[in-house]
């Protein structure tokens, strides 16, 4: 299973393996207040992207088309997520105020569809 969640928000058993994949740390928080295991930078949009996207929800459907296909290119930067779902709980950690249109929420559409039609969910 994969979740997304906040940085902001308390971690929970259920949680599994926390996942930050924004490019940027989080504004406010300490690296060792963050209960985070893995820093995944590299799988966050590229900073052109990120910085044409501006998480305006009217460009959230090129947004995503235009990040999966830097995803699409660099395999090796999403599979750890892909392989960590294999084995139990991930959740990706974002900093955005925007709970649906941001590169986590992206990010974990594209690792399930790739999960399913590898048929090893």
């Amino acid at each position: 299973m994969i979740q997304v969640k906040r940085v902001y928000e308390p971690p929970t058993p259920d949680d599994g393996t926390r996942l930050l994949v924004d490019r940027l740390w989080p504004r406010g928080i300490k690296k060792e207040d963050l209960q985070v295991d893995q820093w995944l930078k590299e799988v966050a949009p590229g900073d052109a992207l990120r910085r044409w996207f501006a998480h305006d929800p009217g460009k959230w459907n090129e947004f995503r088309r235009r990040y999966f296909a830097e995803l699409d290119g660099k395999p090796d930067v999403w599979l750890p997520i892909a392989e960590v779902a294999r084995r139990g709980n991930a959740t990706l950690l974002y900093s955005a105020r925007d709970t649906q249109h941001n590169n986590a929420v992206a990010l974990q559409e594209y690792v399930e569809k790739r999960l399913a039609a590898s048929g090893r969910q």
